[in-house]
C-alpha cells in the first residue's frame, strides 16, 4: 500500500552517526525542524572504543551516539526516524510550500524536507584473507591514533594496500615493531631503503590466513607454510559510498586515493543545490572526530541556505 507524504522538514540527515548528529545539532539550535534517518549500522561497530575523541577517549561507540541522541531529543524540532532510507528525489514544487525532496523508506514510507544532508559513511572493502573479516575493529585496524597505543610495543603487521601503504607503514613504526607485509606485491628500491633505515621489515610473501584465538591475533600464515608472528595488523582499505541515495540525487562522485567519494564544495554542499553532505563520504581523511567536525560545518552551511534561500 502506498503510503503518504510527510509533511515537510527544513532539512532531513540521513545517517545518524557522528556526523550526522553533529550536524543536527547545529540545526537544532537554530530552531529548525529536522529529522534524522539512521539505521543504526555506524562504520565503527566493529570497534569497542572509541580514542582520541575529544573528553570522550575510550568511550563505546554506540554509547557516545545513544548520549547525543539524547541530548538532542531535549530539543522539540528534532525527530527520529529509525529505519534505511533506499532512496531519494528532488521534487519540483511550484506551490511555494518549499517542498524539495523526498526520500522514501524501507517501510513504504516517505518524507520530505526542504534540504538534505548526507552522512551515509562508507563501507570498508577488505581484502578476502581467511580470518580477517572477524577480527576487524579489534586486532586488524585501520587507524594507528584511534588504536595504536594499545599495542604499543608489540610486534605490529601492516599489510600491503597500495603504494601509500609504504607511509602507512613508517608511521606504524612509531607504536611498536613494524612489518610492511607485501602480500605479492612489489616495491621500489627507493622504498625499500627509506623503510630499512626507519627498521620497517618487508615481508614479501602472499598472506593466506590468519590465525590466534578470535578476535585475538597470534600471526599471520604465510602462502609458503611460515607463520609469522604478530599482535595486530593495520590495513587502509578501500572504501565505497555506503548508500545508492547520492547517486539516485545526482550527485557527483569522484574517485579518491581510497575509493569513491561525494564531490563537496568548501560548505558541504554536493553538485547538486540543497544537498549537502558530510563525514567519511565527503572527505579524504577519516576518524570520529573530523567526522564530527565536518557535521558541524555542514549543519551550519545547511543552515545558512535556508536563511538566504540558497538551492530554492
Amino acid at each position: 500500500m502506498h503510503m503518504p507524504i510527510e509533511s515537510p522538514h527544513d532539512a532531513i540527515v540521513i545517517g545518524g552517526s557522528f556526523a550526522g548528529l553533529s550536524a543536527a545539532m547545529q540545526l537544532a539550535r537554530a530552531r529548525r525542524p529536522v529529522c534524522v534517518v539512521d539505521a543504526g549500522a555506524p562504520r565503527n561497530r566493529f570497534a569497542a572504543h572509541s580514542h582520541g575523541f575529544f573528553a570522550q577517549d575510550g568511550t563505546p561507540p554506540f554509547e557516545l551516539i545513544a548520549a547525543a541522541r539524547e541530548r538532542l531529543r531535549a530539543y522539540p524540532s528534532v525527530r527520529f526516524v529509525d529505519g534505511r532510507a533506499v532512496d531519494a528525489r528532488r521534487v519540483d514544487d511550484d506551490t511555494g510550500g518549499g517542498q524539495r525532496f523526498t526520500v522514501s523508506l524501507d517501510d513504504g514510507s516517505t518524507l520530505a524536507a526542504r534540504r538534505l544532508l548526507l552522512a551515509v559513511g562508507v563501507q570498508d572493502v577488505l581484502p578476502e584473507i581467511d580470518g580477517l573479516q572477524p577480527r576487524w575493529g579489534t586486532s586488524v585496524l585501520h587507524c594507528p591514533y584511534c588504536h595504536g597505543y594499545e599495542f604499543g610495543g608489540q610486534r605490529l603487521g601492516v599489510l600491503y594496500a597500495s603504494p601509500e601503504s609504504v607511509h602507512h607503514a613508517l608511521l606504524i613504526a612509531d607504536w611498536g615493531p613494524a612489518t610492511l607485509l607485501l602480500n605479492g606485491n612489489a616495491i621500489d628500491d627507493a622504498s625499500s631503503e627509506l623503510l630499512r633505515q626507519h627498521g620497517v621489515a618487508v615481508e614479501p610473501a602472499v598472506v593466506s590466513g590468519l590465525e590466534g584465538p578470535l578476535p585475538h591475533l597470534a600471526g599471520v600464515r604465510l602462502a609458503e607454510g611460515r607463520l609469522l608472528p604478530l599482535e595486530a595488523m593495520f590495513i587502509a582499505p578501500r572504501v565505497r559510498i555506503a548508500a545508492p541515495l547520492a547517486s539516485a540525487l545526482g550527485c557527483e562522485i569522484v574517485d579518491g586515493p581510497i575509493g569513491s567519494m561525494l564531490r563537496v564544495d568548501e560548505l558541504k554542499m554536493t553538485s547538486v543545490p540543497g544537498v549537502y553532505a558530510a563525514g567519511d563520504a565527503a572527505q579524504m581523511r577519516h576518524n570520529a572526530t573530523l567526522a564530527s567536525a565536518d557535521g558541524v560545518l555542514a549543519g551550519v552551511a545547511l543552515h545558512r541556505s535556508l536563511v538566504a534561500g540558497l538551492g530554492d
